[in-house]
Protein backbone atom coordinates (compact mmCIF):
# COMPACT_ATOMS: atom_id res chain seq x y z
CA UNK A 1 0.00 0.00 0.00
CA UNK A 2 1.30 3.43 -0.89
CA UNK A 3 -0.23 6.91 -0.81
CA UNK A 4 0.55 10.55 -0.07
CA UNK A 5 -1.70 13.30 1.29
CA UNK A 6 -1.65 16.59 3.18
CA UNK A 7 -0.70 16.21 6.84
CA UNK A 8 -3.56 18.45 8.05
CA UNK A 9 -6.18 16.31 6.23
CA UNK A 10 -4.69 13.06 7.54
CA UNK A 11 -4.51 14.39 11.11
CA UNK A 12 -8.15 15.50 11.02
CA UNK A 13 -9.30 12.11 9.67
CA UNK A 14 -7.26 10.11 12.22
CA UNK A 15 -8.56 12.27 15.09
CA UNK A 16 -12.16 11.79 13.95
CA UNK A 17 -11.94 8.01 13.50
CA UNK A 18 -9.98 7.58 16.76
CA UNK A 19 -12.99 8.78 18.77
CA UNK A 20 -14.54 5.35 18.21
CA UNK A 21 -11.39 3.35 18.98
CA UNK A 22 -11.35 1.08 22.07
CA UNK A 23 -8.77 2.11 24.68
CA UNK A 24 -8.44 -1.57 25.63
CA UNK A 25 -9.92 -4.49 23.77
CA UNK A 26 -9.62 -8.30 23.71
CA UNK A 27 -9.30 -7.85 19.93
CA UNK A 28 -5.94 -6.03 19.43
CA UNK A 29 -7.01 -4.67 16.02
CA UNK A 30 -9.81 -2.66 17.68
CA UNK A 31 -7.16 -0.59 19.49
CA UNK A 32 -6.14 0.63 16.05
CA UNK A 33 -7.54 2.50 13.06
CA UNK A 34 -8.28 0.67 9.82
CA UNK A 35 -6.67 2.37 6.80
CA UNK A 36 -8.05 1.49 3.36
CA UNK A 37 -6.47 2.94 0.23
CA UNK A 38 -8.48 2.60 -2.98
CA UNK A 39 -10.11 5.22 -5.19
CA UNK A 40 -9.89 7.35 -2.03
CA UNK A 41 -8.43 6.98 1.45
CA UNK A 42 -10.76 5.74 4.22
CA UNK A 43 -9.88 5.67 7.93
CA UNK A 44 -12.13 3.82 10.41
CA UNK A 45 -12.42 3.32 14.16
CA UNK A 46 -14.78 0.81 15.84
CA UNK A 47 -15.42 -0.29 19.43
CA UNK A 48 -18.20 -2.84 18.64
CA UNK A 49 -20.78 -0.26 19.78
CA UNK A 50 -19.99 2.76 17.63
CA UNK A 51 -18.04 2.93 14.39
CA UNK A 52 -16.69 6.05 12.66
CA UNK A 53 -15.24 6.08 9.16
CA UNK A 54 -14.12 9.12 7.24
CA UNK A 55 -12.88 9.64 3.68
CA UNK A 56 -10.18 12.02 2.52
CA UNK A 57 -8.41 12.93 -0.68
CA UNK A 58 -5.07 11.23 -1.26
CA UNK A 59 -2.80 10.31 -4.13
CA UNK A 60 -3.03 6.50 -3.98
CA UNK A 61 -0.32 4.77 -6.05
CA UNK A 62 -0.74 1.30 -4.53
CA UNK A 63 -4.04 0.05 -3.09
CA UNK A 64 -4.30 -1.94 0.13
CA UNK A 65 -5.52 -1.98 3.72
CA UNK A 66 -4.01 -2.45 7.19
CA UNK A 67 -4.46 -1.49 10.84
CA UNK A 68 -2.22 0.90 12.77
CA UNK A 69 -2.19 1.50 16.55
CA UNK A 70 -4.47 4.54 16.88
CA UNK A 71 -2.65 6.30 19.68
CA UNK A 72 0.85 5.90 18.24
CA UNK A 73 -0.24 6.80 14.70
CA UNK A 74 -2.11 9.86 15.99
CA UNK A 75 0.89 11.05 18.01
CA UNK A 76 3.23 10.66 15.02
CA UNK A 77 0.91 12.56 12.65
CA UNK A 78 0.43 15.34 15.21
CA UNK A 79 4.20 15.88 15.48
CA UNK A 80 4.89 15.90 11.73
CA UNK A 81 5.62 19.20 9.97
CA UNK A 82 2.80 20.77 7.90
CA UNK A 83 3.71 19.16 4.61
CA UNK A 84 2.81 16.19 2.40
CA UNK A 85 2.92 12.83 4.21
CA UNK A 86 4.11 9.77 2.26
CA UNK A 87 2.86 6.41 3.53
CA UNK A 88 4.13 3.04 2.32
CA UNK A 89 3.87 -0.51 3.65
CA UNK A 90 5.90 -3.64 2.99
CA UNK A 91 4.81 -7.32 2.84
CA UNK A 92 5.89 -7.84 6.48
CA UNK A 93 3.41 -5.08 7.56
CA UNK A 94 6.19 -2.59 8.28
CA UNK A 95 4.91 0.94 7.58
CA UNK A 96 7.20 3.83 6.63
CA UNK A 97 5.95 7.39 7.14
CA UNK A 98 7.91 10.36 5.79
CA UNK A 99 7.16 14.06 5.92
CA UNK A 100 9.78 16.73 5.29
CA UNK A 101 12.97 15.53 6.99
CA UNK A 102 11.11 13.31 9.48
CA UNK A 103 10.59 9.57 8.97
CA UNK A 104 9.09 6.76 11.09
CA UNK A 105 8.95 2.98 10.82
CA UNK A 106 6.12 1.28 12.73
CA UNK A 107 4.49 -2.15 12.68
CA UNK A 108 0.93 -2.63 11.43
CA UNK A 109 -1.65 -5.40 11.92
CA UNK A 110 -3.44 -7.25 9.15
CA UNK A 111 -6.78 -5.73 8.05
CA UNK A 112 -8.22 -9.27 8.12
CA UNK A 113 -8.19 -9.07 11.94
CA UNK A 114 -10.50 -6.02 11.87
CA UNK A 115 -14.25 -6.70 12.35
CA UNK A 116 -16.61 -5.38 9.65
CA UNK A 117 -18.63 -2.29 10.55
CA UNK A 118 -22.38 -3.04 10.43
CA UNK A 119 -24.32 -2.32 7.26
CA UNK A 120 -27.40 -0.13 7.78
CA UNK A 121 -30.47 -0.90 5.65
CA UNK A 122 -31.95 2.21 4.04
CA UNK A 123 -35.39 1.85 5.64
CA UNK A 124 -36.12 5.39 6.82
CA UNK A 125 -34.02 8.53 6.41
CA UNK A 126 -34.00 12.19 7.41
CA UNK A 127 -32.14 15.20 5.97
CA UNK A 128 -31.30 18.08 8.31
CA UNK A 129 -28.78 20.93 8.33
CA UNK A 130 -25.58 20.06 10.22
CA UNK A 131 -25.74 23.17 12.41
CA UNK A 132 -29.37 22.40 13.34
CA UNK A 133 -28.60 18.79 14.26
CA UNK A 134 -25.58 19.93 16.28
CA UNK A 135 -27.61 22.45 18.28
CA UNK A 136 -30.48 19.98 18.86
CA UNK A 137 -28.09 17.40 20.30
CA UNK A 138 -26.14 19.98 22.33
CA UNK A 139 -29.28 21.51 23.83
CA UNK A 140 -30.76 18.17 24.97
CA UNK A 141 -27.87 15.77 25.68
CA UNK A 142 -27.19 17.25 29.14
CA UNK A 143 -30.42 15.57 30.34
CA UNK A 144 -29.49 12.07 29.09
CA UNK A 145 -29.46 9.59 31.97
CA UNK A 146 -26.22 7.96 33.11
CA UNK A 147 -28.14 5.32 35.11
CA UNK A 148 -27.82 1.90 33.44
CA UNK A 149 -30.87 0.63 35.38
CA UNK A 150 -32.99 2.11 32.55
CA UNK A 151 -30.67 1.69 29.52
CA UNK A 152 -33.25 3.20 27.14
CA UNK A 153 -32.88 6.58 28.89
CA UNK A 154 -29.09 6.61 28.36
CA UNK A 155 -29.98 7.82 24.87
CA UNK A 156 -32.16 10.48 23.23
CA UNK A 157 -35.47 9.85 21.51
CA UNK A 158 -35.65 11.03 17.88
CA UNK A 159 -39.26 11.35 16.72
CA UNK A 160 -40.12 12.19 13.11
CA UNK A 161 -43.70 13.31 12.49
CA UNK A 162 -45.16 15.49 9.72
CA UNK A 163 -41.73 16.75 8.59
CA UNK A 164 -40.78 17.76 12.13
CA UNK A 165 -37.94 16.28 14.16
CA UNK A 166 -38.31 16.20 17.95
CA UNK A 167 -35.36 15.18 20.15
CA UNK A 168 -36.09 14.29 23.79
CA UNK A 169 -33.73 13.41 26.67
CA UNK A 170 -34.81 12.49 30.20
CA UNK A 171 -33.05 11.28 33.34
CA UNK A 172 -35.83 11.07 35.94
CA UNK A 173 -35.13 14.56 37.34
CA UNK A 174 -35.50 16.73 34.23
CA UNK A 175 -36.53 16.56 30.61
CA UNK A 176 -35.10 18.41 27.59
CA UNK A 177 -36.95 18.73 24.27
CA UNK A 178 -36.02 20.40 20.97
CA UNK A 179 -38.12 20.54 17.81
CA UNK A 180 -37.25 21.69 14.28
CA UNK A 181 -38.72 21.42 10.78
CA UNK A 182 -36.99 18.93 8.48
CA UNK A 183 -35.60 19.45 5.00
CA UNK A 184 -36.96 16.05 3.98
CA UNK A 185 -37.97 12.71 5.49
CA UNK A 186 -38.31 9.36 3.70
CA UNK A 187 -40.56 6.58 4.99
CA UNK A 188 -43.25 8.54 6.84
CA UNK A 189 -43.43 8.88 10.64
CA UNK A 190 -40.91 6.92 12.70
CA UNK A 191 -38.89 7.10 15.90
CA UNK A 192 -35.74 5.63 17.43
CA UNK A 193 -33.46 6.06 20.45
CA UNK A 194 -29.78 6.87 19.78
CA UNK A 195 -27.12 6.27 22.50
CA UNK A 196 -25.99 9.45 24.24
CA UNK A 197 -22.31 8.52 23.80
CA UNK A 198 -22.74 8.24 20.01
CA UNK A 199 -24.68 11.52 19.83
CA UNK A 200 -21.84 13.32 21.63
CA UNK A 201 -19.58 12.22 18.75
CA UNK A 202 -22.14 13.26 16.11
CA UNK A 203 -22.27 16.71 17.73
CA UNK A 204 -18.47 17.02 17.42
CA UNK A 205 -18.47 15.86 13.78
CA UNK A 206 -21.22 18.29 12.71
CA UNK A 207 -20.03 21.74 11.65
CA UNK A 208 -21.66 25.15 11.81
CA UNK A 209 -22.88 24.89 8.24
CA UNK A 210 -26.15 24.62 6.33
CA UNK A 211 -24.85 21.53 4.54
CA UNK A 212 -27.06 18.49 5.03
CA UNK A 213 -26.55 15.64 7.46
CA UNK A 214 -28.44 12.42 6.74
CA UNK A 215 -29.77 10.09 9.46
CA UNK A 216 -30.68 6.58 8.28
CA UNK A 217 -32.64 4.13 10.44
CA UNK A 218 -31.93 0.41 10.01
CA UNK A 219 -33.36 -2.63 11.80
CA UNK A 220 -30.72 -2.63 14.56
CA UNK A 221 -28.38 0.23 13.72
CA UNK A 222 -28.34 3.93 12.90
CA UNK A 223 -26.20 5.72 10.34
CA UNK A 224 -25.31 9.41 10.65
CA UNK A 225 -23.69 10.81 7.47
CA UNK A 226 -21.99 14.16 7.97
CA UNK A 227 -19.88 15.40 5.05
CA UNK A 228 -17.13 12.83 4.38
CA UNK A 229 -17.76 11.07 7.72
CA UNK A 230 -20.12 8.25 8.68
CA UNK A 231 -21.00 7.22 12.24
CA UNK A 232 -22.74 3.87 12.78
CA UNK A 233 -24.17 2.91 16.17
CA UNK A 234 -26.61 0.46 17.72
CA UNK A 235 -30.19 1.56 18.34
CA UNK A 236 -31.26 1.39 21.98
CA UNK A 237 -34.23 -0.91 22.49
CA UNK A 238 -36.97 -0.55 25.11
CA UNK A 239 -39.88 1.61 26.18
CA UNK A 240 -38.94 5.31 26.23
CA UNK A 241 -40.90 7.63 28.53
CA UNK A 242 -44.24 8.84 27.10
CA UNK A 243 -43.00 12.42 27.28
CA UNK A 244 -46.24 13.98 26.01
CA UNK A 245 -48.15 12.50 28.96
CA UNK A 246 -45.36 13.36 31.42
CA UNK A 247 -45.36 17.13 30.73
CA UNK A 248 -48.12 18.98 32.63
CA UNK A 249 -49.41 21.93 30.57
CA UNK A 250 -52.43 23.25 32.53
CA UNK A 251 -50.31 25.41 34.81
CA UNK A 252 -52.03 28.41 36.45
CA UNK A 253 -48.85 30.46 37.02
CA UNK A 254 -46.93 31.90 34.08
CA UNK A 255 -44.04 34.35 34.37
CA UNK A 256 -41.37 35.60 31.95
CA UNK A 257 -37.69 35.82 32.89
CA UNK A 258 -34.57 37.15 31.17
CA UNK A 259 -32.50 33.98 30.78
CA UNK A 260 -29.11 35.52 31.64
CA UNK A 261 -30.53 37.47 34.62
CA UNK A 262 -31.97 34.31 36.17
CA UNK A 263 -28.80 32.31 35.45
CA UNK A 264 -26.74 34.96 37.27
CA UNK A 265 -29.04 34.91 40.30
CA UNK A 266 -28.93 31.10 40.56
CA UNK A 267 -25.16 31.23 40.11
CA UNK A 268 -24.80 33.68 43.00
CA UNK A 269 -26.87 31.74 45.54
CA UNK A 270 -25.19 28.48 44.44
CA UNK A 271 -21.85 29.66 45.86
CA UNK A 272 -22.64 28.10 49.27
CA UNK A 273 -23.65 24.76 47.66
CA UNK A 274 -20.99 22.10 46.99
CA UNK A 275 -20.74 18.34 46.50
CA UNK A 276 -20.20 17.97 50.25
CA UNK A 277 -22.74 20.64 51.25
CA UNK A 278 -25.81 19.98 49.15
CA UNK A 279 -28.98 22.01 49.43
CA UNK A 280 -31.81 22.98 47.09
CA UNK A 281 -32.33 26.55 45.99
CA UNK A 282 -35.44 28.01 47.61
CA UNK A 283 -37.44 30.16 45.17
CA UNK A 284 -40.40 32.33 46.14
CA UNK A 285 -42.15 33.61 43.00
CA UNK A 286 -43.77 36.96 43.82
CA UNK A 287 -45.13 39.85 41.75
CA UNK A 288 -42.40 40.73 39.22
CA UNK A 289 -39.63 39.11 41.26
CA UNK A 290 -38.24 35.84 42.59
CA UNK A 291 -36.63 35.64 46.02
CA UNK A 292 -33.82 33.07 45.82
CA UNK A 293 -31.87 31.63 48.70
CA UNK A 294 -29.67 28.69 49.66
CA UNK A 295 -28.38 27.66 53.08
CA UNK A 296 -25.71 25.09 53.97
CA UNK A 297 -23.00 24.67 56.61
CA UNK A 298 -20.86 26.87 54.33
CA UNK A 299 -23.20 29.81 54.87
CA UNK A 300 -26.33 31.43 53.47
CA UNK A 301 -26.86 33.28 50.18
CA UNK A 302 -29.83 35.37 49.01
CA UNK A 303 -30.67 37.24 45.82
CA UNK A 304 -33.64 38.83 44.06
CA UNK A 305 -34.27 38.11 40.39
CA UNK A 306 -36.56 40.40 38.36
CA UNK A 307 -39.30 38.72 36.32
CA UNK A 308 -42.48 39.78 34.53
CA UNK A 309 -45.73 38.43 35.98
CA UNK A 310 -47.16 37.39 39.33
CA UNK A 311 -45.91 34.16 40.91
CA UNK A 312 -48.70 34.16 43.56
CA UNK A 313 -46.07 33.77 46.31
CA UNK A 314 -45.38 30.19 45.21
CA UNK A 315 -42.52 28.65 47.20
CA UNK A 316 -40.63 25.89 45.44
CA UNK A 317 -37.20 24.23 45.66
CA UNK A 318 -34.89 23.10 42.86
CA UNK A 319 -31.59 21.33 42.43
CA UNK A 320 -29.42 24.32 41.45
CA UNK A 321 -27.56 22.48 38.68
CA UNK A 322 -30.70 21.13 37.03
CA UNK A 323 -32.41 24.52 36.90
CA UNK A 324 -29.19 26.24 35.81
CA UNK A 325 -28.57 23.81 32.93
CA UNK A 326 -32.15 24.08 31.66
CA UNK A 327 -31.75 27.86 31.42
CA UNK A 328 -28.19 27.72 30.00
CA UNK A 329 -29.18 25.42 27.15
CA UNK A 330 -32.45 27.23 26.34
CA UNK A 331 -31.76 28.92 22.95
CA UNK A 332 -33.53 32.20 23.83
CA UNK A 333 -32.76 35.51 25.57
CA UNK A 334 -35.98 35.29 27.59
CA UNK A 335 -38.16 32.32 28.59
CA UNK A 336 -41.64 31.61 29.84
CA UNK A 337 -41.78 29.69 33.11
CA UNK A 338 -44.93 27.71 33.94
CA UNK A 339 -45.63 26.66 37.55
CA UNK A 340 -48.45 25.04 39.49
CA UNK A 341 -47.63 23.96 43.07
CA UNK A 342 -44.50 23.52 45.19
CA UNK A 343 -44.39 19.83 44.25
CA UNK A 344 -45.23 20.19 40.54
CA UNK A 345 -42.64 20.39 37.75
CA UNK A 346 -41.43 23.70 36.35
CA UNK A 347 -41.84 24.08 32.58
CA UNK A 348 -39.55 26.39 30.56
CA UNK A 349 -40.59 27.31 26.99
CA UNK A 350 -40.18 30.15 24.46
CA UNK A 351 -42.05 33.35 25.33
CA UNK A 352 -43.85 33.37 21.99
CA UNK A 353 -43.91 31.70 18.57
CA UNK A 354 -43.41 28.02 17.88
CA UNK A 355 -42.45 25.82 20.81
CA UNK A 356 -39.00 24.91 19.48
CA UNK A 357 -37.79 23.95 22.95
CA UNK A 358 -39.20 22.80 26.27
CA UNK A 359 -37.37 22.00 29.48
CA UNK A 360 -39.00 20.41 32.51
CA UNK A 361 -37.33 20.40 35.93
CA UNK A 362 -38.78 18.44 38.85
CA UNK A 363 -38.82 20.27 42.20
CA UNK A 364 -37.02 19.26 45.39
CA UNK A 365 -38.96 19.14 48.66
CA UNK A 366 -38.00 22.01 50.94
CA UNK A 367 -37.46 21.73 54.66
CA UNK A 368 -39.50 24.24 56.63
CA UNK A 369 -37.48 27.28 57.76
Amino acid sequence: MKFSCEKILLQSAVNTASRAVSAKSSIPALEGVLIQAGTQLTISGYNMQTGIRTNLEADVTEEGSLVLPARLFGEIIRRLPDDVVTFSSAQDLTVTLTCGDASFNILALSAEDYPDLPEVEDQYSVHIQQKTLRSMIGETSFAVSTDEVRPIHTGSLFEIEEKNLTVVSVDGFRLALRREALESATGGSFHFVAPGSALNEVEKICEDTEEQAVITLGNRHLLFEVGPTQLICRRLEGEFLDYKAAIPRSNPITVVAETKTMINSIDRVSVVISDKQKSPIRCIFQDNRVLMSAKTANGEAKDICSITGDGNNLEIGFNNRYLLEALKYAPADSVRIELNTGISPCIITPVEGEERFLYMVLPVRLKSN
